[in-house]
């Protein structure tokens, strides 16, 4: 049974997979702890690995934003978009992503996979969210890094001709981006999209696919085991918040 789950999401988590199993499970009396116990005898527990590549540039003469969501409540959909790059490649083959990510779903909105760092790639992504948009009479925040890709002339452009308000991280504490840094993090260590060393136009097809499993299949802990996309449709519910442990700026939190 986890076999077939981990054809489509290769490296899910032991207490989703329970999330998904359960009504199996309890068919054949395996509890929580018992269902963990099968897990770690036969080697199956997901150990959870580190990368870090730098893809921001904040050194630029493009005006940057203060961060307007340090004490916001986030409490709709499509109210908050957290945005970044993360690479995905490897030396032979350079390769980044750019994503917009719904801060209360979780949804992946927008994306696009190129073999550079240009504006065009994260604006290509903005457009696709912009796309997507529902509930646009109502206020939206644009929530990213000082990268130089988001306070270019372009980009806020774009913001402004769609009434998205802009807003930016202060320092490089992970935290005050946490939604994107997550989102990269379940993208990478989950579904491996940074494993394949393929030029960019098989990778685009390798992101396709797994953003839209992450999308409509993968139960998400802040989302009460709901999907992004069954998240994104209601917002009756309250959301998790991201904790602040390992934070050298324990003042500056974020969703």
């Amino acid at each position: 049974m986890v076999d077939d789950i981990r054809k489509t999401m290769p490296r899910i988590g032991t207490r989703k997979l329970y999330y998904l199993l359960s009504d199996k499970l309890q068919l054949i009396n395996i509890g929580r702890d018992k269902f963990f116990d099968i897990l770690r005898a036969n080697h199956l527990l997901i150990q959870p690995k580190r990368s870090y590549h730098v893809t921001t540039n904040s050194h630029h003469r493009f005006r940057k934003h203060q961060n307007r969501i340090l004490d916001l409540k986030i409490n709709r959909p499509e109210q908050v978009w957290a945005s970044d790059i993360t690479y995905i490649g490897k030396r032979d083959n350079p390769c980044y992503l750019s994503l917009v990510t719904d801060a209360y779903s979780k949804k992946i909105m927008g994306y696009y996979v190129t073999d550079n760092m240009n504006t065009e790639s994260s604006l290509k992504a903005l457009k696709m969210a912009l796309k997507q948009r529902k509930n646009k009479n109502l206020p939206l925040i644009h929530h990213s890094d000082r990268g130089i890709q988001y306070c270019s002339n372009e980009y806020q452009k774009e913001l402004n001709k769609d009434n998205v308000v802009c807003s930016m991280t202060q320092n490089s504490d992970p935290y005050e981006n946490a939604v994107a840094e997550r989102i990269n993090g379940i993208l990478k260590q989950e579904f491996m999209i940074d494993k394949y060393n393929q030029k960019a136009e098989i990778m685009k097809r390798v992101v396709k696919e797994a953003i839209n499993i992450y999308n409509d299949f993968r139960p998400h802990y802040s989302n009460y085991m709901l999907t992004p996309n069954q998240m994104h449709i209601q917002n009756q519910i309250k959301m998790r918040t991201y904790k602040t442990k390992n934070s050298s700026k324990p003042k500056l939190t974020t969703v």
